[in-house]
């Protein structure tokens, strides 16, 4: 097998996260190191074996390895094709030293809505613009490994607080176009950042930066219709540029924003981008064999 290598990292403007790395190795092996964050650590193809404070362990893809800051540890492919992985660096408040030790007895943690959770955090710090999201879905991770290593002291779960919920999205609809970090906002409401995600969630039905994202595509909806461009509109709204709103407003409304400003004036029945059957492209009208059966119309 072809020696292969392809390695990816940045830095998110996203509190707590240090780096983000993905990579692919066929046959590299790191010697041992030590890291001064937390590494969370998920695999999407292949798996790893590494040493670990003198003990082995294994990181296959259906969990998820948390290797605590300042210990040794090794790591290499367990499968002759290589292995596939995604790593979040991490200086969590969540995660002091007194989890150290936790960590290092079980750093292999089989958790499937953890490794969802990881995996969408992922997601979204590809994407700039996002980190509402990723800020959102960290805090819910640092709360759930906190549980894994330390159950006993995981405080049980507070009501979910219908007047820490509507502050919040007071807050999100006066920043609408700003945007509010996660952090920022749970000072302002008095609240937990992990407890105000869950509240919102529960009194809502929604995310906090789901909202936040469908309140920008909805004004965004108007701002096309009214004859805006779509990069204007984009910085106008919040988003981080043309492609960060072209991708959510996609996902929200089916289309495009440039099909979907060209829906105006078009009247019922019209649909940007695609022409009725039996109409060509200048708006005349053929029979089923392609005769003309009606003048073209005039603007």
């Amino acid at each position: 097998m072809v020696a292969r290598q392809e390695v990816s990292a940045w830095r998110p403007k996203v509190p707590g996260v240090v780096e983000v790395l993905h990579a692919h190795f066929t046959e590299h092996a790191y010697p041992m190191h030590v890291h001064d964050a937390w590494t969370l650590l998920i695999v999407d193809d292949g798996a790893i074996r590494y040493d670990l404070d003198r003990r082995e362990h294994g990181a296959p893809s259906d969990t998820v390895t948390l290797l605590p800051p300042q210990v040794p540890h090794n790591g290499s492919s367990a499968t002759p094709r290589g292995f596939r992985k995604r790593v979040l660096y991490l200086d969590l408040p969540e995660l002091d030293e007194t989890f150290i030790g936790p960590a290092v007895d079980g750093p292999v943690l089989v958790d499937p809505l953890l490794r969802r959770r990881v995996a969408q955090v992922h997601a979204a710090l590809a994407h700039r613009g996002d980190e509402l999201e990723a800020q959102s879905r960290l805090a819910l991770i640092g709360e759930r490994l906190r549980g894994r290593l330390r159950p006993r002291l995981v405080t049980p779960a507070r009501p979910a607080g219908d007047g820490v919920a509507h502050r919040l999205r007071e807050l999100l609809d006066e920043r609408l176009s700003r945007g509010v970090t996660l952090d920022e906002a749970a000072g302002l409401v008095h609240a937990h950042p992990a407890h105000l995600v869950r509240a919102f969630s529960g009194a809502f039905g929604i995310a906090p930066h789901q909202y936040l994202m469908a309140r920008r595509v909805d004004r965004a909806r108007r701002l096309l219709l009214d004859g805006r461009s779509p990069s204007a509109v984009a910085a106008a709204v919040g988003f981080y540029d043309q492609a960060h709103l072209n991708r959510h407003f996609k996902r929200l409304v089916g289309t495009t924003p440039g099909r979907f400003a060209r829906l105006d004036g078009a009247g019922p029945g019209r649909f940007a981008g695609r022409r009725r059957s039996g109409e060509t492209r200048s708006g005349e009208t053929r029979s089923g064999d392609g005769r003309r059966v009606g003048p073209p119309t005039t603007t």
